[in-house]
């Protein structure tokens, strides 16, 4: 068991690493593993040496096949020449395409790729989006322009488009993006070009590729088609072939606030239940076959035909359904312990339990940095851990006489509720870990929710495949479902929000959560609340009083900033909308406020573009309690105007734009919408920040001259760096040692413009700009400082940065 630990622990280390060896240095890692573990078996039988040996072998096996791996998936990166122009590639459509308001996106394998005639080399699997014409950012309705063709899995198709390396915001706490696309085997992300000059798509042939994707967009289809209540279907979709993405957003709240969100996607729960018809099933099945064909009993036993034949088709179940990391981990599981079964062996559960993390990383390293991972295994071995006695899946009967059936139902509500608090309880750290949130109602939620999905919607599901008016019943079953969870939902303490905790004190209160559950004497049980008790109530560290930190949070292209000072914090814009159902509000800003432990007092929106408003509801539900001052509100008392003011912690703020004469009798602003920004100044002593939204050069020239005292540390680039803001008499009054530029990477605007940051380069000022560097941090009392996110928490799979900047050298001058 230790070996198995070893192996693991040497591929948690080689995934620390923040730059790649060559391949053959892993390589020689895998042949040292070799010569050691020839060693180990010609050595002694026993002894404390031959023990490190063995340990030893197995870590560079571990790292060094992770490795290896890594550096064959690096080798295949697209070339930045190739990145931002058209090339022409021949492939196929490699999965299940997700249909969304703007367009469709899908993988596609590829063939051939071209570029102005000549062959090239882009990396063998690609993740597209196929948007509605000319392009989503420009679309005023989701309905104009024209759609994208229906895609079908294994289809040949010729595409134009225009390719990048993958890339993703990069905030603390946030979801990375580069990551989940290195362990799909996506090298480069793009976009279908179908424009009036470019070469129209041709769809070249249906081939016979890809068939279990085809069969799962077939049932997907089916169940679109079948279902009217697209959120319903959403739900029908996840379970049955393990599209979560067609579950709405407003439903995953609801289903992460209640605690169910396991039970949306097809969990070891469900492929458990599955597993255990399909013995059944051909175990009966094999018996009645032994009546036409005798001989079939003496050449398989039953045992053995129900065994291996339930296992395969819950392996078949959990790969058409996606391949989960808890399907992964489950069909492991039951393999392990029927193999055991018809061999008459029973290892212990801590083997077992090892043994399939073992087999799961050996076919996804990189499902180790997924919180799936670690909630579908934390689970199952707190549930065999807290219960020494419990018998594994399959186990055999100690053969005492059957309790009646009253009684064993009464046993197994009983059990199911033990196992429920023990859970609920035991990962509560570990999920405020890695959510900063937990569900109070979860347990009561679970407790309806788990035999209602498991043994009602997820039976009438599947078996709608065979006969589709069942979709129909489980659609009502998922409705009813949504009612309850709906109502959890509501009640004012249902989710509890913990800033994110340090990863030691988090490592050391789930333990203490582990030793709450398990059976051991009162004493440690308190033992295990004092582990817990800190992330309760651990508070993450803020400014001195005097002192203020700026944060601008990487939204892609547009604009939202933080500012805290000892007891309050600031919002300044909140990030662009993505889409018709889709903000950085909801998707990068509130949950960054939640894992930060932030409650805003003031909110200011600088005007009404959507690139910095367009995640103003989501913030307003998620801080009722804040103030909002924006260029564009109706009331005058929520209007930013020239001479505002307020100190908060000894830090002062104030208003220089836009002036009272800028707003007409009915509250509207004179100006143009980027004119109307609001623009703010925080002071803290010497050191300060200007932050100025879409400001143009002409209010740029006017500010700097009214003030030609005013100074400035950090300047927020106005206009995310255009050509027409950042002017020169603005730059030379400020004389900022430090510009922050909030540009999506290479957007099509081109910001931040050559031209400005020529300026920046004459005036000798450093600047980061969001895409190279994620979120930016900056504090008053370390001024020479700034600190970016994707420099600080790199690991080899991440965007190596290049055209966005920043400066080698975090460091003012």
């Amino acid at each position: 068991m230790r070996v198995l630990l070893a192996w693991v622990v040497g591929v948690a280390l080689q995934l620390q690493q923040t730059v790649l060896w060559t391949g053959s240095a892993y390589a020689a890692c895998l042949l040292l593993s070799a010569s050691l573990t020839l060693l180990a078996l010609s050595g002694r039988r026993h002894g404390r040496a031959r023990t490190l040996v063995w340990l030893l072998a197995a870590l560079l096996a571990g790292g060094g096949s992770t490795g290896w791996r890594a550096a064959l998936h690096a080798g295949q990166s697209l070339d930045t020449e190739l990145e931002n122009v058209n090339l022409q590639v021949t492939g196929r459509v490699a999965a299940l395409p997700v249909r969304t308001a703007q367009g469709v996106r899908f993988e596609f394998e590829v063939e051939r790729a071209e570029h102005e005639g000549r062959v090239v080399p882009v990396p063998p699997r690609l993740l597209l989006g196929w948007y509605r014409f000319p392009s989503p950012a420009r679309e005023p309705s989701a309905q104009a322009g024209a759609g994208p063709p229906a895609l079908v899995a294994g289809d040949r198709w010729q595409l134009t488009v225009r390719l990048k390396r993958p890339h993703g915001l990069a905030n603390p706490h946030g979801f990375d993006r580069e990551r989940w696309l290195w362990e799909q085997g996506v090298g480069a992300t793009g976009s279908v070009r179908h424009g009036q000059r470019d070469p129209p798509p041709r769809h070249l042939a249906s081939t016979a590729g890809f068939p279990l994707e085809r069969a799962r967009q077939r049932v997907d289809q089916a169940i679109a088609d079948r279902v009217a209540n697209s959120r319903n279907a959403g739900v029908l979709s996840a379970l049955v072939v393990g599209n979560q993405s067609a579950i709405e957003r407003e439903d995953w709240d609801i289903f992460r606030i209640t605690g169910v969100a396991h039970l949306m996607a097809i969990s070891g729960l469900h492929v458990t239940m599955f597993a255990w018809l399909a013995v059944a099933v051909v175990g009966w099945l094999w018996r009645r076959l032994a009546r036409f064909w005798p001989g079939a009993l003496l050449a398989v036993p039953t045992p053995w035909a129900a065994g291996v034949g339930g296992i395969a088709l819950a392996t078949l179940y959990a790969l058409f359904s996606g391949w989960a990391v808890p399907s992964q981990r489950t069909v492991v599981m039951l393999a392990v312990v029927v193999g055991l079964r018809l061999h008459a062996r029973q290892w212990p559960w801590p083997m077992v339990w090892l043994m399939a993390m073992v087999v799961v990383l050996w076919l996804d390293p990189w499902a180790l940095m997924h919180p799936g991972f670690w909630l579908s295994f934390v689970a199952v071995g707190i549930l065999f851990a807290s219960d020494p006695g419990r018998s594994l899946p399959g186990a055999p009967a100690d053969g005492t006489a059957a309790p009646p059936r009253w009684r064993q139902a009464v046993a197994r509500g009983l059990g199911l509720l033990r196992e429920q608090g023990v859970v609920t309880v035991a990962l509560a750290p570990l999920t405020l870990m890695l959510f900063g949130q937990f569900s109070v109602v979860g347990l009561v939620a679970n407790l309806v929710a788990i035999p209602w999905v498991t043994l009602l919607v997820t039976p009438l599901a599947m078996l709608g495949v065979i006969w589709s008016p069942l979709w129909d019943l489980a659609a009502w079953a998922v409705q009813v479902l949504g009612l309850w969870l709906q109502w959890l939902a509501g009640w004012p303490w249902s989710a509890v929000y913990r800033p994110i905790t340090p990863w030691v004190m988090a490592v050391l209160a789930m333990l203490g959560g582990i030793v709450l559950v398990l059976r051991l004497p009162p004493v440690f049980r308190v033992a295990g609340c004092l582990m817990v008790w800190p992330v309760l109530f651990w508070t993450p560290e803020r400014p001195p009083s005097g002192q203020f930190e700026m944060m601008a949070i990487d939204v892609g292209q547009g604009s939202a900033v933080l500012v805290r000072t000892a007891r309050h914090s600031l919002l300044y814009d909140t990030g662009p909308r993505y889409s018709a159902h889709s903000d950085a509000g909801d998707r990068v800003v509130v949950p960054l406020l939640h894992a930060l432990g932030v409650r805003l007092d003031k909110v200011v929106v600088s005007h009404s573009d959507s690139d910095h408003s367009g995640g103003m509801e989501a913030v307003r539900r998620a801080h009722p309690q804040a103030h909002w001052l924006s260029s564009f509100d109706e009331r005058a008392d929520r209007r930013c105007v020239a001479g505002q003011r307020w100190e908060w912690d000894g830090v002062r703020f104030e208003v220089l734009h836009p002036q009272p004469a800028h707003y007409g009798p009915d509250g509207r602003g004179m100006l143009s919408s980027n004119a109307m920004s609001c623009v703010l100044h925080v002071v803290a002593g010497e050191h300060s920040a200007w932050l100025g939204g879409d400001i143009d050069a002409a209010n740029e020239v006017r500010l700097a001259l009214d003030r030609p005292q005013m100074r400035a540390t950090v300047l927020l680039a106005p206009h995310h760096g255009s050509h027409t803001s950042s002017s020169p008499v603005l730059l030379n009054t400020l004389q900022p040692t430090w510009v922050v530029v909030q540009a999506g990477h290479l957007n099509r605007f081109n910001h931040p413009s050559p031209r400005v940051l020529e300026r920046y380069r004459q005036r000798g000022i450093p600047w980061v700009a969001s895409g190279a560097c994620g979120a930016a941090v900056w504090r008053s009392d370390e001024p020479g400082h700034m600190r970016c996110h994707r420099q600080e928490r790199r690991r080899y799979w991440h965007h190596p940065g290049g055209s966005d900047g920043p400066p080698t050298d975090l460091m003012a001058p």
